[in-house]
C-alpha cells in the first residue's frame, strides 16, 4: 500500500484488509511524507493487526509511481497485492485472487469493482464499464491476446491486481518518464503491460472492490479513462514513440516473450516513426504514405484509408 495524505479514508481500507477471508502475510506500507494524521493511523493498525505490517516513510516526497516501486521492491511474499488508500476490499478479494495465481500458467490476475461515492454509496457502475473491458476484451484475454487489449489501452486497475513475485524483476524499476508529458502510461498500466507479453493474464468477473470517488484522489477511473486513453494520446506521435520504444528495451533478452510480440512492437515503432517523420511537401509524402499502405501498416496500426489520406492530405500530422 502506498500512502500520502490519506487520513481521512486509509482506516475504512486498512479494516477491509483486515478482515479478509484469506488475511495477506504482510502489509507493506510505504508513505510519501504525509502531513497529515496518515502514518499515525497506520500504526495504529498495526499495533493490533493480525498479520505484520512494515511501514516505510519516505525522507522526501517521491510521487506515486516510485512510491509504488520502492513498495514492490520491499514485498517479500510469492503473490504481490496492490493497495490504493482509499478503497475497501470485500472479504473474499485476496482468497479469490490466491486461487487464479495458484494457476501455474497464470502471472497477474485482477478483478472487477463497483464505483463507489466517497461515503461508499455505489454510483451505478462497474470499474469495467468506464475501462473498456467488454466482451470483446474479455474474449481477447480468454485466447490469450491480453497483451493486444493492453497495448491499446489500460483495463487492470492497479487496486484490483495481484502478480507473481517473481515478475518484479521484469517490471522494475518503473521508467523515470512514466507521465503524461514522456511514456502515457501509469504504474499499473506498465505492470500488466509487460506481464502480458511474458505470461498469462487471468480476469475475475466479480465485483471484489469498491473503487471510491472523491474529489482529492490523484486517478480515479473517469479520469484514467480520459487522460491516459489512446484517442487522447494521439495528440502527437512522440509520446506513442516513446512509449512502444520503452517496451521494447525492456522486453529486449528477456526469456519467454510471447510469439510475435517484438516483431509487432518494432512493425508499430516504424510506423509511428514514419508518420512523425512526413515530409511538409504532399508530394514528398507520396512515398511514405504508400509505403506504408503496402505493408498494411495503417491498417493494423491506425485507422486504414483515412489515416492515410489524412497525412497526404493535412498538414496537421495527428489521427
Amino acid at each position: 500500500m502506498c500512502t500520502y495524505n490519506g487520513a481521512r479514508f486509509v482506516g475504512e481500507q486498512l479494516a477491509s484488509i483486515a478482515a479478509q477471508t484469506r488475511p495477506p502475510d504482510e502489509l507493506v506500507v510505504c508513505d510519501d511524507c504525509s502531513t497529515d494524521a496518515t502514518i499515525e493511523r497506520i500504526r495504529e493498525f498495526a499495533r493490533t493487526a493480525p498479520f505484520p505490517v512494515r511501514v516505510f516513510e519516505n525522507e522526501k516526497n517521491i510521487g506515486s509511481t516510485k512510491n509504488f516501486e520502492r513498495a514492490l521492491e520491499l514485498c517479500e511474499g510469492d503473490f504481490i497485492a496492490f493497495a490504493d488508500q482509499d478503497d475497501v476490499w470485500l472479504p473474499e478479494k485476496l482468497q479469490r485472487l490466491e486461487e487464479i495465481l495458484a494457476n501455474e500458467s497464470t502471472a497477474l490476475a485482477f478483478t472487477d469493482g463497483d464505483v463507489v461515492d466517497e461515503s461508499l454509496r455505489p454510483l451505478g457502475q462497474r470499474v469495467w464499464q468506464t475501462i473498456r473491458f467488454g466482451e470483446e476484451e474479455q474474449r481477447l484475454f480468454r485466447e490469450g491476446r491480453a497483451f493486444a487489449v493492453l497495448l491499446d489501452h489500460n483495463v487492470a486497475t492497479g487496486a484490483a491486481m495481484a502478480l507473481k513475485a517473481e515478475f518484479k524483476k521484469l517490471i522494475l524499476p518503473f521508467p523515470d518518464d512514466l507521465t503524461h508529458d514522456g511514456i502515457p502510461v501509469i504504474h499499473d498500466w506498465w505492470t500488466a503491460l509487460l506481464i502480458a507479453a511474458v505470461g498469462n493474464v487471468s480476469f475475475v468477473p466479480e465485483p471484489l472492490f469498491k473503487y471510491r470517488q472523491h474529489a482529492v484522489q490523484q486517478m480515479g477511473v473517469i479520469s484514467k479513462r480520459d487522460e491516459h486513453a489512446p484517442s487522447f494520446r494521439r495528440n502527437t506521435f512522440s509520446a506513442d514513440v516513446k512509449y512502444i520504444r520503452a517496451i521494447l528495451e525492456r522486453l529486449s533478452g528477456v526469456e519467454g516473450v510471447r510469439a510475435n510480440v517484438v516483431s509487432d512492437l518494432e512493425a508499430r515503432l516504424t510506423h509511428l516513426e514514419t508518420r512523425a517523420a512526413m515530409p511538409e511537401r504532399r508530394s514528398q509524402r507520396i512515398a511514405p504514405v504508400l509505403r506504408e499502405l503496402f505493408a498494411r501498416r495503417y491498417h493494423l496500426y491506425s485507422n486504414g484509408l483515412a489515416s492515410a489520406a489524412r497525412d497526404f492530405l493535412s498538414t496537421d500530422y495527428t489521427d
